[in-house]
């Protein structure tokens, strides 16, 4: 389970804000990729602390619920919050590894109170001014990169949901964008919205 151990190393050499950065829906076929960074407040981490805070871990592994509640506290209790994303459409003229890349740093670019040391799950960011350390299963090992993984994820799937009620018979709210057989059945009888990635297999395999 994700825990501060990590984060506890690095302040030792000196650095006070750390941010945890992560991005969700890159395997997604609908929508585009979205990130987040995380700066928690250094309270969390003294012994014996308990709350929703212990309750932080991969976001994968987290019930809707439970991801939903967690993110309100993190917002309201976060030093510092940013977002970004990147397109379907720049997901096609590009690809999917960049817009990722492109996701996060942009997350990191618009955070209010900047980090001085940044955690990223599994990428090392190139032209961002700050030092960083690549995890790979990072939202496993680091709470902040987990937290970032859990504001991403409530984030993007709420704007999936809320385009299903616009973009109806691909089933978003139940696939939140990703390849299921009801997907792709929809695909190939109405074909691909203005949200869809046409650079990814949209074929039902």
């Amino acid at each position: 389970m994700a825990d501060f151990q990590i984060e506890k190393k690095i302040i030792k050499k000196g650095f006070k804000s750390i941010a945890g950065v992560d991005e969700v829906g890159r395997g997604a076929i609908f929508g585009p990729v979205v990130a987040a960074a995380v700066i928690l407040p250094p309270v969390l981490m003294r012994p014996g602390l308990s709350g929703w805070a212990d309750e932080i871990d991969d976001s994968k592994i987290i019930s809707p619920p439970k991801r939903k509640r967690l993110a309100g506290a993190i917002l309201a209790n976060a030093v510092s919050v940013g977002i970004g994303s990147a397109t379907n459409y720049e997901i096609d003229q590009k690809n999917i590894y960049w817009a990722s890349l492109s996701a996060m740093r942009r997350a990191v670019e618009n955070m209010p109170v900047a980090p001085d040391f940044i955690l990223v799950d599994g990428f090392r960011l190139n032209d961002v001014n700050y030092p960083q350390r690549s995890i790979v299963q990072g939202d496993r090992k680091s709470i902040s990169i987990a937290a970032a993984s859990i504001v991403a994820k409530v984030l993007r799937d709420e704007m999936i949901i809320h385009l299903d009620k616009v973009y109806e018979g691909y089933a978003l709210s139940k696939n939140k964008g990703y390849g299921t057989r009801e997907h792709y059945r929809a695909l190939k009888e109405t074909g691909p919205t203005l949200f869809h990635r046409l650079t990814f297999n949209l074929r039902n395999k």
